[in-house]
């Protein structure tokens, strides 16, 4: 029997019992299999991908959506992966103008990687940002953080979603309550009473990679990214916005290095929504 050629395999939706398949292109390409952000990604977005008549995937990738169900305000591009035998054979540019289609009118972004940012740019997405990878051992000090924190309670829900669609600009509920579950921490900062910000981390192989990060100022994100370090034996990665530069110098002192840059690109809009000021690190680069 003939095998079937790359653009009659059809792209379907993704679901929870790929996970295993997802991790496995995942370590085809060298990435980390991190079944783990697979599973959130799919639980909380909608996956697509595309079966290899062999066995496994050619490729997947994942859309998140944000905002109102039926007409979603922002969605986020991730995990865009092709398998290494297929690579070069223009399945990503099939996969990404198939999202493209799907997503209609609504604006979309996403975090690309050198190698990727030639396909986008040639779909017509365009930078608008650009975040820096930290990752290390977090050294610390013994001074006393200038705004307290504490480990997130459930009645801290309530006010966590508010600051949160506040500062993202769109509602995320379906993220944010998954990561009580999903994170090995989630911490709050609060002032009179009053919440302040939030940060989680969660783990991958080795590390525990902090995000979201939300804060009203970067004393405050100071503050969590120190809370955050001090209750994990791992080292840390995060993915900060270039803007903060005093918190990225700051956590710079404080052991971790620069790994790389990405570029974050939207399409439809010239801006992501929300208050960039506040918004320090996304949950992944694979959800904004």
């Amino acid at each position: 029997m003939p095998t079937p050629s790359l653009d009659s395999l059809p792209i379907r939706r993704l679901t929870l019992r790929d996970l295993t398949a997802c991790a496995d292109l995942s370590e085809d390409r060298g990435w980390p299999r991190e079944e783990h952000k697979w599973g959130l990604l799919l639980a909380s977005g909608k996956g697509y991908g595309i079966d290899d008549p062999g066995g496994g995937l050619v490729s997947a990738c994942v859309v998140t959506e944000y905002g109102p169900q039926e007409h979603p305000a922002l969605a986020a591009i991730g995990m865009v992966l092709v398998a290494e035998r297929y690579a070069r054979r223009g399945v990503g540019r099939r996969l990404m103008r198939h999202i493209l289609s799907e997503a209609g009118t609504t604006p979309l972004t996403l975090h690309a990687t050198p190698s990727g940012r030639p396909l986008y740019e040639e779909l017509g997405f365009k930078v608008t940002g650009r975040a820096e990878m930290l990752r290390g051992r977090f050294v610390g000090t013994d001074a006393r953080p200038e705004v307290a924190t504490r480990t997130a309670t459930a009645e801290d829900l309530p006010s966590t979603l508010r600051l949160d669609e506040e500062v993202f600009g769109a509602n995320r509920t379906h993220v944010v309550t998954r990561l009580p579950a999903f994170a090995d921490q989630l911490r709050v900062a609060e002032e009179d009473g009053q919440l302040i910000g939030y940060a989680a981390a969660w783990p991958t192989t080795d590390t525990h990679v902090v995000g979201p990060l939300i804060a009203r100022d970067t004393t405050t994100a100071k503050a969590l990214l120190a809370s955050l370090a001090a209750h994990t034996v791992r080292p840390l990665r995060t993915d900060i916005d270039v803007r903060h530069e005093e918190l990225l110098d700051w956590a710079k002192g404080q052991g971790l290095a620069s790994v790389e840059f990405n570029a974050v690109m939207t399409y439809g809009t010239a801006e992501l929504p929300g208050d960039p000021s506040q918004r320090f690190a996304p949950v992944t680069v694979a959800a904004a």
